[in-house]
């Protein structure tokens, strides 16, 4: 038996950097990927879809978590949001989602597998009252399927949409995977209002992510140069108008551990800035990290003087470590 001064020896120890509350993977219960971060009030929300990948199983993933958090280290989860069958057009794949506030609502914005009537990948959208939810499908139909876009060779052109309020009010979405595309959004949050552009910066593959600070717009996404290596890495485009033109600036960071995809979700909070993906590095009892079983992380992130953002060193830490300096 221990004696009772190793216990208090042993209760009196700091954890590890990498074992402490907010270290990474971020939530250890269950295998999230997808990150998409909010700011609502004095908390940062934390939309995910959920892998549930059986061994041998690319993807299967049926619903939309939320999770809520006020200091980055202790994370309230608040269940799933959604259901893949609250979009009745749709039959499976609950990939990618991202919520944001506007007109007193929030506006969940997620790629489906349609029905046969339009087969291919497309775009949802639906509403709550509350960040966590329940969200029910706001328009009754695709937003945005494959039929609308047309330059892709594959069905799944249409997934991983970002959506962004600018400084005058207007809200736009962007998305795509090996092309990216961008549009307006109508004041209803259901319409498209004007023309879809391509705006695919160089080894776009998927998983757009809009940002602005000061007069700057960050476009950020999984990079996949074919030519050099078999994962995705994240890397980003800068410019001074949505409209363009967008100045590749390279690779933000690496990919992920022991995963083949990786998905970035950027977001300012009590005014530091924090950049979010996912690897395959969590175990959860004997089930391993998988391309179909990936799980949250988050870093921190910096700009230099001219705004451009640092690159970024994926940590076990996270931000248990103290923030680098500016």
């Amino acid at each position: 038996m221990r004696s009772l001064a190793f216990l208090l020896l042993l209760a009196a120890t700091p954890l590890a950097a990498e074992d402490a509350p907010g270290s990474n993977p971020i939530i250890r219960d269950r295998f999230t990927a997808d990150p998409a971060p909010v700011v609502i009030g004095d908390r940062l929300w934390l939309y995910t879809s959920h892998d549930e990948a059986a061994d041998g199983e690319m993807f299967n993933m049926k619903e939309w978590l939320a999770y809520s958090t006020t200091d980055m280290r202790n994370w309230d989860f608040h269940g799933p949001v959604m259901n893949i069958a609250g979009f009745t057009w749709a039959s499976h794949d609950a990939w990618a989602v991202q919520v944001i506030e506007k007109h007193g609502r929030y506006w969940l914005y997620a790629p489906v597998e349609h029905d046969k009537t339009k087969p291919g990948k497309a775009i949802g959208v639906a509403v709550s009252d509350k960040p966590e939810g329940p969200f029910v499908d706001a328009k009754g139909s695709a937003l945005i399927s494959n039929d609308m876009t047309t330059k892709g060779e594959h069905s799944w052109e249409d997934i991983d949409p970002t959506v962004f309020t600018d400084d005058d009010g207007t809200t736009w979405i962007a998305w795509g995977n090996r092309q990216c595309y961008i549009a307006r959004l109508g004041a209803d949050m259901i319409s498209i209002d004007g023309p879809i552009r391509e705006i695919t910066p160089p080894h776009f593959e998927e998983g757009p992510w809009l940002h602005k600070r000061g007069g700057l717009y960050y476009l950020t996404y999984a990079s996949l140069d074919r030519s050099d290596h078999t994962d995705e890495r994240v890397s980003y485009a800068t410019a001074t108008s949505l409209d363009g033109p967008w100045t590749p600036r390279g690779e933000l960071t690496g990919s992920g551990e022991g995963s083949f995809t990786i998905h970035p979700g950027i977001a300012q909070f009590k005014g530091q800035w924090y950049l979010f993906l996912h690897n395959a590095a969590l175990t959860i009892g004997t089930r391993k990290g998988a391309l179909g079983r990936r799980a949250v992380t988050v870093e921190y992130l910096t700009y230099d003087a001219d705004g451009l953002m640092r690159p970024v060193t994926q940590t076990k830490a996270g931000v248990t470590a103290p923030p680098p300096k500016p």
